[in-house]
């Protein structure tokens, strides 16, 4: 992922009002973010417990999403639908986000089950383990960051989608 300033931040989001806009809580220190190794930039609101951001590029420019953690509880134990992690070192929630411009003033919304702290950079970059005798633990960690790229694109391409209006 490549680097961004608060200001490109804050600019991108496209599902937010210019008041949620102003008062959004950005990630920790922007300088500290290991950009290499994030394939997606997504944190927790600190003061609002269920909101969470994320920005990914998309068609070369970033592209952010308010989302909402939802109540609803998985009956067992959740995949994340980006990482697909099979370890669950964390624990996945389902989060939803209003769709942008017309969709999401008319209150259309998608939702996805995904890490609780957006740690999914991090759980595809573990080096699996062994399936068989001869496999390519390090290609299947690179398939596995290519597989979030796609996922969190598909993701933020259907927030972005506005049907209705190209007819």
């Amino acid at each position: 992922m490549r680097p961004l300033t608060e200001a490109q931040i804050r600019a991108c989001f496209i599902n937010v009002s210019k008041r949620e806009r102003a008062t959004m809580a950005m990630p920790g220190d922007l300088a500290e973010i290991d950009w290499d190794t994030r394939d997606y930039l997504g944190w927790r609101d600190v003061k609002l417990a269920n909101t969470g951001y994320v920005v990914a590029w998309i068609d070369d420019e970033p592209v952010g999403l308010l989302m909402q953690k939802t109540d609803a509880k998985p009956r067992a134990r959740a995949q994340c639908s980006w990482c697909s992690d099979i370890e669950l070192p964390n624990d996945v929630l389902f989060f939803a986000t209003k769709r942008a411009g017309a969709a999401g003033r008319r209150g259309d919304t998608i939702g996805t089950l995904v890490c609780e702290g957006f740690q999914c950079s991090r759980n595809v970059r573990k080096l699996p383990p062994s399936a068989y005798l001869g496999f390519d633990r390090e290609a299947a960690r690179q398939s596995r960051i290519a597989a979030l790229r796609e996922n969190v694109d598909r993701f933020v391409r259907d927030a972005r989608d506005e049907r209705d209006e190209r007819g």
